[in-house]
């Protein structure tokens, strides 16, 4: 049935009912029930469903609920947050395809709130193009909350093999040179995120003189409560294939550049900060390369945890067009790539403003982002 709690959790039956059973059934060990809900329900006790982050609640007792009302969960309780409206992608990967892990080997993660790991690789593909069609994140097991993020960067193909020996901390006065030669990110792993497919008509190329033939692969440690002695092995796995697909992927990077200049006062119910990538830079980026403008087909919304909301616009020709993608209820564990329902052109001339809203009610100091 349909119910809403009050500000005291106390659970109210709903006078419009807008939950219809589709089909229930039980065994043994499990009570399934499928149902079904219009997204936008006009009844002011019932939350819309939109393409934002939805924070399911469940909670079971063992026996029905009777004429008394419902019986206490107790501990047979939790949340997961979801993205009811991101479209599925099936899985059409031969099992049997190729693939190779580029994962940290022991890295000992500082007893400090935050980390950012860099170690070289070199790609085993070489000579003929593939295509990768999924990367899968490779978290190991107890550190599901200390991996909050993982990218992966082309890095220069005049380096030799030497590069790979060694790891180090990253954005540090003394981290190796060659690091420093890595600056397009080729492919983002947040928090929360599952592995990412690509559309059955794209593929990250490899093994070509213009693909990366060197990567460094940068993690992000959030180690808040400064646990010491923790070691990590933690990376990502790309499948790829020799069936070559149509088009080759990419990504282009939009938002707020990480810098001193970028703070938010403390206490403040919503801060917003726009970041902006401009005409001029889109046309001198894309105006050579690719005056027909680029294809997005997913985009990854990405914050730290002050983040309550992020909004991508796209502007065309100055008028503003739909949203290119948009998350109103943020949660920061929970950080996986929005496919688009329909590609999105972008040309060169557009302008792309990211909108980050925060929250710092519950903080003393600045935030420096």
């Amino acid at each position: 049935q349909d119910y809403f709690t009050d500000e005291n959790r106390v659970l109210k039956k709903d006078p419009q009912q807008d939950y219809h059973l589709e089909y229930a059934m039980e065994n043994s060990t499990h009570t399934i029930l499928a149902f079904s809900r219009e997204l936008h329900t006009c009844d002011t006790n019932d939350k819309s469903i939109t393409e934002s982050t939805v924070r399911v609640i469940w909670a079971y007792h063992h026996k029905d609920m009777g004429e008394a009302g419902q019986n206490y969960h107790g501990s047979n309780r939790g949340t997961k947050s979801l993205r009811l409206l991101n479209p599925e992608r099936e899985e059409v990967l031969s099992a049997s395809l190729p693939y190779f892990d580029l994962t940290n080997k022991d890295v000992p993660v500082p007893d400090k709130d935050t980390t950012y790991w860099c170690q070289m690789f070199k790609i085993p593909v070489q000579h003929e193009k593939h295509h990768v069609t999924k990367v899968e994140p490779l978290i190991q097991k107890g550190h599901e909350n200390l991996v909050h993020h993982i990218l992966l960067y082309q890095c220069s193909s005049n380096l030799n093999d030497s590069v790979l020996d060694y790891g180090h901390e990253c954005y540090h006065p003394n981290m190796p040179d060659s690091f420093l030669t890595c600056e397009t990110v080729i492919f983002a792993w947040a928090i929360g995120g599952e592995g990412f497919t690509y559309p059955p008509h794209v593929g990250l190329s490899i093994g070509t003189a213009a693909d990366p033939l060197f990567v460094l692969m940068e993690v992000h440690y959030d180690n808040p409560s400064y646990t010491e002695g923790l070691i990590d092995n933690s990376g990502l796995r790309l499948i790829y294939t020799p069936v070559l697909r149509k088009y080759d992927a990419g990504v282009i990077e939009a938002g707020l550049w990480v810098s001193l200049f970028h703070n938010i006062p403390p206490g403040m119910p919503e801060f917003v900060s726009e970041g902006h990538c401009t005409l001029e830079c889109l046309e001198e980026a894309l105006g050579a390369e690719r005056p027909a403008g680029i294809q997005v087909f997913a985009v990854l919304l990405h914050a730290h945890l002050a983040g309550r909301a992020i909004r991508m616009r796209h502007f065309h020709n100055g008028e503003e067009q739909k949203l290119l993608a948009y998350d109103d209820e943020f949660d920061f564990n929970f950080q996986e790539f929005q496919y688009l329902k329909e590609e999105r052109t972008i040309l060169p001339g557009d302008n792309l403003i990211t909108e980050c809203h925060y929250s710092t009610v519950d903080r003393i100091r600045m935030t420096w982002v």
